[in-house]
């Protein structure tokens, strides 16, 4: 398997080994990682997948915009402000990040749709989102 990579670095051993058991993306290749910088995930190992507790099911890797942070923020999560409290750095433009399919597909409808990394987005995120979509919004 050729080395993976998230945001332009190399993810680092402990990742590969993570994907022993191949999770797919949207596309059907194996899942990429989204982000190491500011890292992401539910699992926070880079990779947007779910796990037990995640209630918002975390698995479009997005590359964030001024104008979904606003956005979100208005629906009542702001991503773009700190909280050290829980290990989050806070969101700027450009920044990918692991976000829920569901505001998502939020956004989408309001016409604030982030980019999507088809590559780093699991496959569940086609249960919440038609492929045609993430794929318009494909960067």
């Amino acid at each position: 398997m050729p080395r993976a990579q998230a945001a332009g670095r190399e993810a680092p051993p402990w990742y590969l080994d993570s994907m022993a058991i191949e999770t797919r993306n949207v596309i059907g290749t194996v899942l990429q990682p989204c982000s190491l910088d500011p890292l992401t995930g539910w699992n926070r190992d880079g990779c947007c997948r779910s796990g037990a507790g995640d209630r918002g099911v975390h698995v479009v890797c997005v590359r964030v915009t001024e104008n979904f942070l606003e956005f979100s923020k208005r629906q009542g999560n702001d991503l773009s402000t700190a909280r050290p409290e829980f290990g989050f750095p806070g969101l700027k433009p450009g920044n990918q990040w692991c976000l829920c399919a569901a505001r998502w597909q939020e956004a989408f409808e309001a016409g604030y749709a982030p980019e999507v990394v088809l590559e780093a987005t699991h496959e569940s995120a086609l249960e919440f989102i038609d492929l045609a979509s993430l794929q318009q919004h494909s960067c």
